[in-house]
C-alpha cells in the first residue's frame, strides 16, 4: 500500500469518526436535556438529579446509542449513500430510544411512567431523527469534497459490461482509470495495479478471480469484485472450529419463523396505514384514469410469488384498454404510445404500482421483496439463468433491493444476485432501509426507465454458482 493511499485512508477515519462523535454527542446531548427535565418535574426525591445517577443514565444511554448505530450502520458517512446512512440512524435512535423507555422506568422504578416516557420519547426521536438527517447531509458533502475519488484499475475476463460506466457516474467515490484484460501476463498485471489506489475484478472466471485476489492480498491492495451467486451464499455462512480444518456451514434453512411472522405483522400494518392514509389521492388518480378514456381503474395480470405459486396483481391501469389484447407479453418503452396521459404521470412516481397494497394484506406479497415478474419472464430467465428460481424462496414485493437500485432494464443476472443477497441478509431493519431508499427512487426518473423487448434478454453465457 503507498504512502498515499495510507494518509488517505488515515483522513477518511479521523473525518468518519469525527463525524460519528459530533453526531453521537449532539443526540445524547438531546436525551440529557428531556431526561434531566423529566426527573426534576415526576421523581419525587432528589437522587436522581445527583451528578452519579446523571452520569450513569447518559452513559447507559450512550452506550445503546452506539451499540444501534454501530449494529445498523448509522455511522458510515463517506461509505453509503445518504438515504441508506439516514435509514440506518433513524432505525438506530428508534431502537434506543424505544429500549431506553425501559430503562427509564428501571431507574426511576416508577412503570406508571411508561406512557408518559413513550410519548415524550417519541417526540424526542422525531427531533433527533431530524436534526442527525441535516447534520448526515451536509457531512456527507464536506466528506466528498475532502476525500478525492478512489483511482480504479477494472480487469476484466471475456465478457465486457458497463461498470466501469456505472461507477465514473458516481464521480466522489471512484474514477476507472484503466481497464485490463486479465489474459494479460502476472507481470504487466501486477505493473499496473500499482498505479491505482484499488483493483476491480469485474465478472471473472473463478480460476482468474482466485488468482488475481490473492494477488492483490499479498499486494495490500484494495480489491472490488462482481460476485458470483456462491460468493453471496458464503458471505452469509457460519465458521465452524471443530476441527483443525476450517468450515463454512450454510444451513441452507431460509428465513426463520419468527422472523416471517414479524414480517407480516409489518406488513399487514404498514399496507393498511398507507391505503387509509392515502385513499383520497387513490380516489382522485381512480377519477382521472376512468375519465381519460372510460376505461376501467384498475388493472390485473398474473404474476408469480413465493414457491412459484402464481396470483392475480392489482395495479392502477396505466395503458390503453387491451394493450396486450394478442395476448402475448410487451414491455413498455420510455416513449410507448398505449400509455396515457394519467398513465405516465403515475408511472413515473410509481403511483400505479399502490394497489398492491391490497395483494399485500391478502398474503400474495410482501411489503419488500423479489420483483413480481410474470410467468413467461421466469420461464424464460429460467431457461438462461437456472438459479433464477432460487428468488422464488421469498414473497414477491412492492419494493425490494433490486427494485430501488436496479432499473426496469437492468438484467435478470444482476436482478437475481440482489434478490439472493435480500433473501440471505434478510432483517427488518433492512426492510426499513429498502423503504427509505424507495422514497428515494421516487425522485428519480431513471429507476423508472423502461425496457425494450431486446433488454429482456440475458447473457446465456456466464458461468453460474
Amino acid at each position: 500500500m503507498s504512502r498515499f493511499t495510507e494518509r488517505l485512508d488515515s483522513k477518511k477515519y479521523i473525518l468518519r469518526y469525527g463525524f460519528g462523535f459530533i453526531e453521537t454527542a449532539i443526540v445524547v446531548v438531546m436525551f440529557a436535556k428531556v431526561w434531566y427535565d423529566f426527573v426534576v418535574v415526576h421523581n419525587q426525591t432528589s437522587h436522581l438529579t445527583g451528578l452519579g445517577n446523571l452520569g450513569m443514565a447518559f452513559g447507559t444511554y450512550l452506550i445503546i446509542v452506539m451499540y444501534f448505530m454501530k449494529r445498523l450502520g448509522g455511522y458510515t458517512i463517506g461509505v453509503n449513500r445518504k438515504m441508506v446512512i439516514l435509514a440506518a440512524q433513524v432505525s438506530a435512535l428508534f431502537c434506543a430510544d424505544f429500549v431506553e423507555i425501559f430503562v427509564s422506568m428501571a431507574i426511576t422504578g416508577q412503570f406508571r411512567f411508561g406512557f408518559m416516557l413513550f410519548k415524550l420519547y417519541a417526540q424526542l426521536w422525531l427531533v433527533q431523527s431530524l436534526v442527525t438527517a441535516v447534520l448526515s447531509y451536509f457531512m456527507v458533502d464536506i466528506y466528498r469534497k475532502v476525500i478525492p475519488p478512489l483511482t480504479l484499475l477494472e480487469i476484466y475476463g471475456s465478457h465486457r459490461n458497463n461498470l466501469p460506466e456505472k461507477l465514473n457516474e458516481l464521480v466522489y467515490k471512484y474514477k476507472v482509470e484503466k481497464s485490463v484484460s486479465c489474459d494479460l501476463p502476472m507481470e504487466e498485471l501486477i505493473s499496473e495495479m500499482e498505479q491505482c489506489d484499488a483493483v476491480l475484478l469485474n465478472d471473472l472466471p473463478s480460476k482468474d478471480k482466485n488468482r488475481l485476489l490473492k494477488k492483490c492480498f499479498e499486494m495490500d491492495k484494495r480489491v472490488y469484485i462482481t460476485p458470483k451467486l456462491s460468493d453471496i451464499m458464503v458471505k452469509n455462512s457460519e465458521d465452524l472450529n471443530l476441527v483443525d480444518t476450517p468450515i463454512y456451514l450454510f444451513r441452507n434453512s431460509g428465513i426463520p419463523r419468527w422472523k416471517l411472522a414479524v414480517k407480516r405483522l409489518f406488513d399487514i400494518v404498514s399496507s393498511s396505514l398507507v391505503l387509509v392514509i392515502l385513499s383520497p389521492l387513490f380516489a382522485v388518480i381512480a377519477f382521472l384514469i376512468h375519465h381519460e378514456d372510460g376505461g376501467p381503474v384498475f388493472f390485473r395480470q398474473e404474476r408469480v410469488t413465493q414457491n412459484g405459486r402464481r396470483f392475480m396483481i392489482l395495479k392502477f391501469r396505466s395503458m390503453i384498454v387491451d394493450a396486450e389484447k394478442d395476448g402475448r407479453p410487451h414491455p413498455a418503452g420510455e416513449e410507448d404510445p398505449r400509455i396515457t396521459k394519467i398513465g405516465k404521470f403515475i408511472r413515473k412516481t410509481r403511483i400505479d404500482e399502490f394497489p398492491q397494497l391490497v395483494n399485500i394484506i391478502k398474503g400474495d406479497m410482501s411489503v419488500v421483496g423479489p420483483r413480481p415478474e410474470r410467468w413467461e419472464h421466469v420461464e424464460k430467465y429460467t431457461q438462461d439463468i437456472p438459479e433464477f428460481k432460487l428468488r422464488l424462496k421469498a414473497k414477491a414485493g412492492l419494493t425490494g433491493l433490486a427494485q430501488v437500485y436496479g432499473k426496469y432494464n437492468t438484467s435478470a443476472l444482476d436482478k437475481l444476485k440482489m434478490d439472493l443477497m435480500y433473501i440471505e441478509s434478510f432483517s427488518l431493519f433492512m426492510d426499513v432501509q429498502i423503504l427509505f431508499e424507495t422514497v428515494r427512487v421516487l425522485f428519480q426518473g431513471e429507476s423508472t426507465e423502461g425496457f425494450t423487448e431486446e433488454a429482456t434478454n440475458i447473457m446465456h453465457d456466464y458461468e453460474g454458482i
